[in-house]
């Protein structure tokens, strides 16, 4: 095999260690399988969260160790004052995430709360809360990791990485955001008309006090 054969393998499996990564993600992420468990083993709801944080987790280690051991030229580095301004925005968006942290249930996010608790429902029940990024993006966990890895240095399997999970950030927020409209209906609606879902813009952001309102709106009664 010769060494162009063989990067095109590689590359080859990479992008579909990646998608299967994906397509077990979203699948377990969706109500469908939610309630497919929920019907057929209601037992097992209460440790769901649980299970499907950790085989997350083991199933991404697989893309992440192919992405950082294959070689490939590099595309761009950032050196001198791009690299400064690069690395500075990195470490601004790890930062921003580990503040986000407050402003989550993290006993409901990871699953500790439906297992302590016995919660065999399949609907999450975090209530309707804007944190303040939520103001300026509708996902800003999904920005800040975007911001994150277009920061780095590109070689080929990186890139092809970067790609791969932008693509899966936007077709996963659109997911995700039926899941929101069906629990919080027309408040969400209307948020999701005022702010942008990815990439935050100067001109479509809430107020606090209309972001307040809205919480109001969708958590009274």
């Amino acid at each position: 095999m010769s060494a162009a054969d063989l990067r095109d393998s590689q590359v080859l499996i990479l992008i579909g260690t990646w998608l299967f990564y994906f397509l077990i993600h979203s699948s377990l992420a969706s109500l469908r399988i939610k309630r497919l468990v929920a019907g057929r083993w209601p037992g097992l709801m209460p440790a769901y969260r649980l299970f499907f944080n950790l085989v997350a987790l083991l199933l991404l280690l697989p893309p992440l160790y192919l992405t950082y051991q294959l070689d490939g030229p590099w595309l761009w580095r950032w050196s001198g004052p791009a690299a400064w301004f690069a690395n500075g925005l990195a470490l601004l968006a790890i930062a921003l995430f580990y503040w986000t942290l407050r402003y989550y249930d993290s006993g409901e996010f990871i699953g500790l709360k439906q297992w302590r608790e016995q919660i065999g429902s399949v609907q999450d029940h975090e209530r309707f809360h804007l944190s303040p990024l939520h103001r300026f993006v509708r996902h800003p966990w999904y920005f800040l990791g975007l911001v994150l890895i277009w920061s780095r240095d590109m070689n080929l399997p990186f890139l092809l990485t970067a790609i791969v999970i932008t693509l899966y950030f936007w077709l996963g927020s659109k997911l995700e955001e039926k899941k929101l409209l069906l629990y919080h209906g027309s408040v969400y609606q209307r948020y999701r008309e005022q702010v942008p879902g990815l990439l935050p813009l100067p001109w479509r952001y809430l107020s606090r006090a209309v972001a307040e309102e809205m919480e109001r709106d969708a958590n009274k009664g």
